[in-house]
């Protein structure tokens, strides 16, 4: 069973669409198994960013992502990390798919509301950068029961 993470970002805690993006992946019947709002420091983005940080545009980033909280979500499921991947809509918002998070609420590269976690290896790392493990919980999901068919159930 994967797991990855989402952020919702500054942009679109600002503009009070938490509710909103978090009902696309329990639409989707998406396991919900880890939830929080927290700051994000230069550490943390440093470390998150990484293969950015060296870039002339990191500095905005790393300001915009620290110019309010984030809400850091873990969701498991089968194949969890592609299925984000698409509810998300690609890193350029202006040319996300209509009905994709991008696609509805954003318009710009950086502030384009969401993070998702772009394979299952690198969903494995951020997923543990930013929750503990006892932030996790693991619970039977009976709608599994409405979501997967009898081979794919979980």
């Amino acid at each position: 069973m994967e797991r990855t993470l989402i952020l919702i970002k500054p942009d679109a805690i600002q503009r009070g669409l938490i509710g909103q993006i978090l009902h696309r992946f329990e639409r989707k019947g998406l396991k919900l198994i880890g939830l929080k709002m927290m700051p994000l420091d230069e550490a943390i983005l440093r470390e998150h960013y990484s293969h950015i940080a060296d870039k002339d545009f990191y500095p905005g980033v790393e300001k915009f992502m620290m110019g309010s909280p984030v809400v850091a979500i873990c969701i498991e499921g089968l194949e969890v990390v592609n299925a984000v991947r698409l509810i998300t809509g690609i890193t350029k918002a202006r040319e996300a798919e209509a009905g994709s998070i991008r696609g509805d609420f954003a318009m710009s590269l950086s502030c384009n509301v969401i993070h998702a976690s772009d394979s299952p290896e690198n969903a494995e790392k951020e997923v543990v950068r930013f929750f503990k493990e006892d932030e996790l919980y693991g619970y039977h999901k009976t709608e599994y029961e409405h979501v997967y068919n009898d081979e794919e159930r979980a």
